[in-house]
């Protein structure tokens, strides 16, 4: 794990203990660095700081697919489904979506 990295990050934490690009961007160390229960943490507290943060729906649940959590992974892809389509965000909305049905298919 690139440790100047990860410092720097939890010192910009610090700082703002409630910025939410910190808070994924400290998972997304983790996850590199396949230490996928920190990140899950990271991603939750993303999602308690803004269930909005669209984008976290998409890396959290391929982490917990990754970690062979089935039901966590496909209701995380849900949930994210959910807020995509009501913020309109067609994008997030087509990405979470192809990567659900993938998931599916691979189960």
């Amino acid at each position: 794990m690139d440790n100047w990295r990860i410092n720097h990050l939890f010192s910009l934490l610090k700082e703002d203990p409630k910025d939410e690009f910190v808070h994924f961007a400290i998972a997304q160390e983790y996850n590199k660095n396949e230490a996928y229960d920190k990140a899950i943490e990271y991603y939750e507290k993303l999602k308690e700081l803004n269930q909005q943060y669209v984008g976290l729906y998409y890396h959290l649940a391929a982490t917990y697919a990754e970690i062979e959590e089935e039901e966590k992974a496909l209701k995380t892809y849900e949930e994210g489904i959910i807020i995509a389509n009501a913020l309109k965000d067609l994008h997030a909305l087509s990405e979470l979506k192809n990567a659900k049905l993938n998931y599916e298919m691979e189960l």
